[in-house]
């Protein structure tokens, strides 16, 4: 069983800059997709950021790339999305969600990130981003 954490919301102006963790306890080997995701007021959930733990590659959907970075402290079992310049429309609640999988499949990947195949999630963490 896994269990996921997040922590490090809160709220900012535009421009400003949050960093977001997820801590990770149970058993998470090297095979795990762990991906972020952010529903907006009245709006779907969506993925906007996955990274495979077994070679640290990370893709980013278009609204947060160039501005989103995710990093992973494998001492802490954390895996940190930090968010730069940030701006109203990212206003959401942001959720980290676990699914163990092979790097490349095509529900963890930017181009498409299905909730529904994750079947491990924190509570949320909310990000506030005021103009």
């Amino acid at each position: 069983q896994v269990q996921l954490a997040e922590s490090g919301g809160g709220s900012v102006q535009t421009g400003g800059s949050l960093r977001l963790s997820c801590a990770a306890s149970g058993y998470i080997n090297d095979n795990y997709c762990i991906a972020w995701f952010r529903q907006a007021p009245g709006k779907e959930r969506e993925g906007i950021a996955v990274r495979y733990t077994s070679d640290g590659s990370s893709e980013y959907v278009d609204s947060v790339k160039g501005r989103f970075t995710i990093s992973q402290d494998n001492a802490k079992n954390t895996l940190d999305l930090q968010m730069n310049s940030l701006k109203p429309e990212d206003t959401a609640m942001y959720y980290c969600a676990a699914v163990s999988t092979y790097v490349g499949n095509y529900y963890c990947s930017a181009g498409g990130i299905l909730e529904s195949k994750f079947p491990y999630w924190g509570q949320g963490t909310q990000v506030t981003v005021s103009s």
